[in-house]
């Protein structure tokens, strides 16, 4: 039998390294820690409004520059650092959402009550509100709404009834028109209720859902992971989970207006959880928001960031090319 040319041979030996090599994939994105933007604040939303950047925050009792001794919402404006008049009092565990000129907000009045409610607003100052999400007696916690070419879902967090929540917690999820009012979807649309699936950050590309989530880990141990499903009923895991995983990067200052009793509080913390994930594209980044901590009431807010587009950093997890 005549031997195989030279080119053919050299081309087969490297065939044969490729198939005997383990299986290459591609990297995941990119996320970059900043660091502690500020102490005792857990859930926010980073989130345009006529073309700047702002950070949604839920401020609970314990925030020290809250004198009020209720809980409330507002906005900040990230460049400036200026904070918009307080709304939504003894309000809890919100969330944001543009549409066009009006910005919505969504969050339970108390915890683990059967309601949601939605405030509306053109300036960030004068709020209306009234009843979005109404349960027979379930007890709702954190929520997340995007745009579908239906209309909007709200992806929301349920701890109980059992038979409902199933492992707590559990994320069910409503229809909406007009992001006011609010139809609850039946199973099968749930995820999930055989594990704990907490904090959902929900979005919405090509036909896919993509829901960012924490999970619990043993040890009482939290990170996020990301999911998708193109109907809200079969769900696919990303491969790169987990999304954003506590790390020593995460006790960074990245607020130069932390004091130095703040500095040393944030050095001393116990940390093992990357919760309450959200995020938004400005600027050719996404911007990335979350909490960590030990879920135990010591928790910080901080601040990430993906140099990209939205597209690519929801794809890049499921290893699509997007643009």
């Amino acid at each position: 039998m005549p031997k195989p040319p030279i080119l053919h041979a050299a081309l087969a030996t490297l065939l044969l390294a490729a198939l005997l090599s383990p299986v290459a994939r591609a990297e995941k994105p990119t996320i970059v820690k900043r660091g502690t933007i500020e102490c005792d604040l857990v859930e926010a939303t980073p989130i345009v409004f006529h073309d700047k950047l702002y950070r949604f925050e839920y401020v609970r009792t314990r925030y020290k520059p809250n004198t009020t001794g209720k809980s409330y919402f507002h906005f900040v404006d990230v460049a400036t650092g200026e904070r918009t008049p307080a709304f939504a009092v003894d309000h809890n565990l919100g969330c944001a959402f543009v549409e066009g000129d009006t910005m919505y907000v969504y969050g339970v009045r108390g915890w683990d009550t059967p309601t949601i409610y939605v405030f509306w607003s053109k300036d960030l100052k004068n709020w209306q509100s009234q009843t979005a999400v109404k349960t027979p007696d379930w007890g709702l916690f954190n929520s997340s709404v995007c745009k579908d070419d239906r209309g909007y879902v709200m992806a929301f967090e349920v701890g109980r009834p059992p038979e409902v929540a199933g492992a707590p917690f559990t994320t069910r999820f409503a229809r909406s028109k007009n992001l006011l009012d609010w139809e609850i979807l039946d199973e099968p649309a749930v995820y999930s209720k055989e594990f704990y699936v907490a904090c959902p950050a929900i979005r919405w590309l090509d036909g896919q859902y993509y829901m960012f989530h924490l999970a619990a880990l043993p040890g009482s141990q939290w990170e996020t992971v990301l999911v998708r499903s193109p109907d809200l009923v079969h769900w696919q895991k990303s491969p790169h989970n987990p999304v954003l995983a506590f790390s020593p990067e995460d006790k960074q200052i990245a607020n130069a207006k932390l004091t130095p009793e703040e500095r040393e509080y944030i050095a001393k913390a116990d940390n093992r959880n990357n919760s309450d994930f959200d995020l938004c594209e400005y600027r050719g980044k996404v911007i990335i928001t979350y909490s960590w901590g030990c879920q135990c009431g010591v928790e910080f807010l901080a601040e990430a960031h993906y140099d990209g587009s939205l597209t690519s950093f929801l794809k890049g997890y499921f290893d699509e090319a997007g643009k």
